[in-house]
């Protein structure tokens, strides 16, 4: 089954629907006991990186999440977390991606980045699998990751962006798949395919 970490800053509902919508077994966890359970992980996140990061840690899911071989979905600051350092409230992460976190920059349009837009894949990954470049993400962040060698593909707010990153069993989205319609739905099904096929 599908863990999905209930945690203070997580999205859960707008999660859980996805799921439910899609027919996938899931649970929420808590604990670290019963992420061990799962044959995958759904790592939600909403609001400040720093606070997310210290709700993780009241029950040691942070030092679990950086040494599971299970494969991890972040969504939104869960994958953000993924990253070494976040200039937001100067908060350090999993670490399980090198990179870190910037501001944009306000000067030149409005912050946060809101709204739909598109992606531009780097390659061919199984996150992405039928995923056209011109299907339109729902993305709220005020924060990005710049550009990787472990980006698999690119957004464009003032700059380009990492929009999803993987590394090993590690996947993260900047976007919002599970208020994408049906692109964001064929994302996580893909997610959940790679978790139950390899």
């Amino acid at each position: 089954m599908i863990a999905l970490i209930k945690y203070r800053a997580g999205n859960i509902a707008s999660v859980s629907n996805a799921l439910d919508r899609l027919g996938v077994d899931f649970y929420l966890a808590e604990t670290v006991g019963e992420l061990e359970k799962a044959d995958g992980i759904i790592f939600p996140g909403v609001g400040h990186a720093g606070s997310a990061m210290e709700s993780l840690k009241e029950n040691g899911i942070d030092a679990y999440l950086k040494s599971t071989e299970k494969p991890v979905l972040g969504i939104c600051v869960g994958m953000q977390l993924l990253f070494e350092t976040s200039t937001e409230g100067d908060t350090v992460g999993l670490g399980v991606i090198p990179g870190g976190l910037v501001r944009f920059d306000s000067e030149t349009e409005k912050v946060p980045h809101m709204g739909w837009n598109t992606i531009q894949k780097h390659g061919t990954h199984p996150l992405l699998r039928d995923i056209q470049e011109n299907e339109y993400l729902y993305f709220v962040h005020s924060y990005y990751a710049p550009e990787t060698q472990h980006a698999v593909a690119l957004c464009e707010y003032i700059t380009p962006f990492t929009a999803v990153v993987s590394k090993d069993n590690y996947f993260g989205v900047q976007f919002h798949p599970e208020k994408s319609g049906k692109t964001g739905a064929k994302i996580l099904k893909n997610f959940i395919d790679y978790v139950y096929h390899n």
